[in-house]
């Protein structure tokens, strides 16, 4: 364990310095936290965006991670409008209608757009760190062999939105942990390292977490894992959404839309961001010619993969 927790913090820092982004988006996570210790001399800029209107679990460790560390702050306070324009906007960029995607996608875009409106062109994130070292809830109770396999279908189809909407807008996205050497020695660390209980608990990433045991604060160590859309507060869309549409409605628009599109609609959240995706784009059967279809709309997934990133369905 030490071998490796040495080493992956050595090129964990090597990777980080070499990042030239004077900000970087912090979330009061691990991954956030331990980018935010290696550059806390250089005193980048932090940005998080909270909903103004609904819960949000970061704020208070965005302020901590911050104090610590001695960083300025900017809270990107968003009102329920610019939750809605995010949502369109990134919809535009991404080109689907996951409601998970585009609920933790939109949070993201307004860190952009602010970078974008303030003049800058970069960002560092935390982005493969869940990937790499299976930081996600559902890998938690996997045997070793099953974790292992999980683990890898998922390296070979992972993909970071914020990457993708960050050229969009012009900002240039740099990932430490996305670094070829880092993801070289993060595959090769055992799965019995990755998930592993502390105390009573069982936990991902956790050779990562005690890598840093020492370094950041110890809330933040053992924090569990928090989406995006948790932290930042945009998972509050779903009950409004739910709220602002009728089941009569809702039930009626369902039906048309499975038998014009061949699409189906799980809920009134994934309804309003379909809606807003035929604005633009045709229905996802006539995007592509694969044999290989997710069988709830129709788009095109992986033979090996059992999730479709077009609609979020899960498994298929």
């Amino acid at each position: 364990m030490h071998e490796f927790s040495g080493k992956l913090y050595n090129l964990l820092e090597e990777t980080v310095q070499s990042c030239n982004s004077q900000h970087i988006a912090l979330s009061g996570g691990l991954d956030s936290t331990i980018l935010a210790y290696f550059l806390k001399d250089r005193k980048p800029t932090a940005l998080a965006v909270i909903a103004k209107d609904f819960l949000a679990t970061d704020l208070t460790y965005c302020q901590l991670v911050a104090n610590k560390f001695d960083l300025p702050l900017t809270i990107i306070s968003a009102t329920f409008e610019d939750l809605l324009s995010a949502v369109e906007e990134t919809i535009k960029v991404l080109k689907i209608f996951n409601d998970i995607e585009i609920r933790n996608s939109a949070a993201m875009y307004l860190v952009l757009k602010s970078i974008k409106d303030m003049g800058h062109t970069s960002l560092i994130t935390g982005d493969g760190a869940d990937e790499l070292f299976a930081g996600y809830k559902f890998l938690l109770k996997k045997q070793e062999k099953e974790l292992e396999k999980d683990l890898k279908r998922i390296w070979n189809i992972m993909h970071f939105s914020t990457i993708e909407i960050g050229k969009a807008l012009g900002i240039r996205i740099e990932t430490p942990f996305l670094d070829e050497k880092m993801m070289e020695f993060a595959k090769s660390i055992p799965v019995s390292l990755k998930v592993k209980s502390e105390g009573e608990k069982r936990f991902g990433k956790w050779i990562l977490r005690k890598a840093f045991e020492e370094k950041i604060p110890k809330q933040i160590v053992w924090r569990d894992k928090s989406p995006i859309q948790e932290g930042s507060g945009t998972e509050g869309l779903t009950n409004l959404f739910d709220s602002l549409t009728t089941d009569d409605i809702f039930i009626t628009k369902k039906k048309q839309i499975n038998e014009s599109d061949n699409v189906s609609i799980r809920s009134k959240e994934s309804l309003h961001y379909y809606e807003i995706y035929r604005k633009y784009f045709d229905v996802p059967s006539k995007l592509h010619s694969s044999t290989s279809k997710c069988p709830y709309c129709q788009f095109s997934v992986d033979d090996n993969s059992n999730f479709c990133r077009m609609c979020g369905s899960f498994p298929i």
